[in-house]
């Protein structure tokens, strides 16, 4: 038997669907990769994030919710709701824009906090697997239930943000991983340890205003939880209380199995 869904996440499908058909539109477009303004949070805005955010803000006003949005392009839509829609209109654009195959669309709804989140949609744009999940419900891919994999020491894979800006600590783990793999996309990499398909992700980088946002990692968040996994800093600190809004950046450790996350804890690079 399927599982039950509630009203709130069929609206969050609807809206992925919507955002998808908007992205391989503008896909499509010698201009997609136009940078047609800057986003709230400082960085550019290309022509196909906008277009994905667009048709998104559209769909929540035909849907008739009164959410608040809060997005990179557009920071926050202030509606007055006790529920906020977080929004990351394409986590990997620099992947999409490649047309490297790590690309999502992620949608988490909540209230105040990280912890406050209550549903994660995370839309894969190059496969169309979409994983979801509702506190207390389970986590999905596809409408079948998905678990963390069990730990299985020096047999492990990790994902890992790699980069200039990678901090040594992050850059430590590879020699202490069997097996490391760089996407650059958060949600779909930590949905992929929901899945089982890894052990661990992990992403620090310096200075601070160059880690994540709660948009990049909202929806995973919750669908990890529901598999059975955790998530963290980058020191093992707990990030619950990352407050639903575009100001505070954090590093973050995700992993499926409790047994790697101690060992880890213990033997982290310093």
């Amino acid at each position: 038997m399927p599982p039950s869904r509630s009203p709130e996440l069929e609206v969050l499908f609807r809206i992925c669907a919507a955002a998808h058909r908007a992205y391989r539109l503008a896909n499509g477009s010698p201009h997609r990769a136009d940078v047609v303004g800057m986003g709230a949070d400082g960085s550019p805005t290309e022509e196909l994030d906008r277009a994905a955010e667009s048709q998104i803000l559209d769909s929540v006003r035909s849907e008739g919710f009164a959410w608040n949005v809060i997005s990179e392009e557009i920071g926050l839509l202030d509606r007055g709701s006790e529920k906020t829609l977080v929004v990351d209109p394409i986590d990997g654009t620099h992947n999409a824009l490649r047309r490297i195959p790590s690309a999502t669309i992620s949608l988490a709804l909540g209230s105040g906090s990280l912890a406050g989140i209550d549903l994660g949609v995370v839309h894969d744009l190059m496969t169309g697997v979409t994983y979801w999940a509702e506190r207390g419900g389970g986590a999905f891919r596809d409408g079948r239930p998905i678990r963390t994999r069990p730990w299985e020491a020096r047999s492990e894979l990790v994902f890992l943000n790699l980069g200039r800006h990678a901090t040594a600590r992050t850059v430590g783990w590879v020699p202490r991983s069997r097996r490391v793999r760089s996407l650059g996309c958060a949600s779909l990499e930590m949905s992929l340890v929901a899945q089982g398909s890894g052990d661990a992700y992990l992403f620090e980088n310096a200075p601070e205003e160059r880690n994540l946002r709660v948009t990049d990692i909202a929806a995973a968040y919750r669908i990890l939880l529901e598999a059975g996994g955790g998530v963290a800093d980058a020191r093992f600190l707990p990030i619950d209380d990352l407050p639903l809004a575009l100001e505070q950046h954090t590093s973050v450790t995700a992993w499926g199995d409790a047994r790697w996350m101690e060992q880890a804890r213990s033997e982290a690079p310093r």
